[in-house]
């Protein structure tokens, strides 16, 4: 019994621990396709600490996604400043060799840099994401997310 709590404790403060991430949020896209004037929209309350952010970008995708590639805009809004930073990520999905880069199966998970920025304690940021592809509608994109982590 006590090789159970101590397992369960265990388990619980791994999960309770998130380091320096202060935002880690995904938004689901259409079923029936990302359309290009579908934006994303993902709001970071105000931080608590100043420091060096980086920005971070999820995607999940499924064996629908027709393309190798796929280029994101991200548009991210320092407030109260009002400053914007517009960035475009170059996604690559398959390596030269026809296999995916992402992790699963079926459903395949990605991870890419956005931006370091730095901000300041009270900041917040509103940050959009909308596709750049020559195809209107993107079948195949499941969910976009952005994560938030304070590096120093």
């Amino acid at each position: 019994m006590k090789a159970l709590t101590a397992i369960l404790l265990s388990g619980l403060l791994c999960v309770a621990c998130t380091g320096n991430k202060v935002y880690d949020h995904y938004n689901h896209t259409p079923i029936g396709g990302w359309e290009k004037i579908d934006t994303l929209k993902f709001d970071v309350s105000p931080l608590k600490k100043s420091g060096l952010y980086a920005t971070s970008m999820g995607l999940r995708i499924n064996n629908a996604f027709p393309f190798i590639s796929m280029t994101l805009i991200v548009e991210q809004t320092v407030l109260p400043a009002n400053k914007t930073v517009i960035d475009t990520i170059n996604c690559p999905l398959v390596d030269k060799n026809g296999r995916v880069k992402g992790k699963g199966v079926g459903f395949y998970q990605y991870h890419f840099p956005v931006s370091l920025m730095t901000l300041h304690e009270n900041d917040s940021l509103h940050i959009t994401v909308r596709h750049d592809m020559k195809r209107e509608i993107l079948p195949g994109v499941s969910d976009v997310g952005i994560e938030l982590e304070r590096k120093k």
